[in-house]
């Protein structure tokens, strides 16, 4: 019996482990191009080795705008951004049901320390490489319908791509 309770339960974290990855993978492939300007933050941490703390400009823009009461129950949830001729996003709202038109998309957030996040807040790369990336100014994430987020690359002022693929 024990046996079988450990198969059940190996074949569920497998099952919950594959569907995440064929989820990422199709936001990879299939979700839209979207930059959010980077805010500087320390580049540096010695115990996990060289990487790049991520802030988004986007953060302050956003939640600076939002109002008292907005900011003081802040909870999860999306904001809606509109995308220039180069894929860089501007905040133009918090959802609010209403209809997105055409170079609009959706953004999801987490709130964690009463701060928000996107996708991620650091940018791991190789020892020794960090001068590829001192020249950063856009995170690229890869955005599904549903708000989504993976950074897939960092890209410069000029929107050339920064050093190699995530690791």
């Amino acid at each position: 019996m024990k046996k079988i309770i450990i198969l059940i339960g190996l074949c569920l974290v497998l099952g919950v482990s594959f569907a995440t990855i064929l989820i990422n993978e199709n936001i990879l492939k299939n979700g839209k191009t979207v930059l959010l300007p980077l805010a500087p933050v320390d580049p540096r941490s010695l115990m996990q080795g060289d990487y790049m703390a991520l802030d988004f400009a986007i953060n302050r823009t956003a939640f600076s705008a939002a109002s008292a009461e907005q900011s003081e129950g802040l909870k999860d949830g999306d904001l809606v951004v509109s995308l220039d001729k180069n894929s860089v996003a501007h905040f133009k709202r918090f959802t609010d049901n209403s209809a997105k038109s055409g170079d609009e998309v959706l953004l999801s957030y987490r709130i964690r320390d009463g701060q928000p996040k996107f996708a991620t807040n650091a940018y791991f790369f190789q020892e020794g490489t960090a001068e590829q990336y001192e020249s950063a100014r856009y995170g690229e994430f890869r955005v599904s319908k549903s708000g989504n987020m993976i950074l897939t690359k960092l890209r410069d002022a000029q929107f050339a791509e920064q050093g190699a693929t995530p690791q």
